[in-house]
């Protein structure tokens, strides 16, 4: 993943991309089971702050070190 993240909320299928995921079905179980970032609705559209994104990646990080 870039360091760089984009300067606008990110949706399912930029989360595919970033982490090169099988398809956006894997986003979804990461929400329903709670062990992905954090994410939220706009109307039915399921959106990501890169900010959460981040810190989820560290988080990340720190646990498999």
């Amino acid at each position: 993943m870039a360091s760089e993240l984009p300067n606008r909320f990110l949706t399912p299928e930029d989360l595919v991309e970033m982490f090169e995921l099988p398809s956006v079905e894997t986003v979804y179980q990461w929400r329903r089971k709670r062990t992905g970032p954090r994410g939220f609705r706009v109307g039915r559209h399921l959106r990501f702050d890169p900010t959460d994104v981040r810190a989820w990646v560290d988080s990340q990080l720190g646990e498999a070190a």
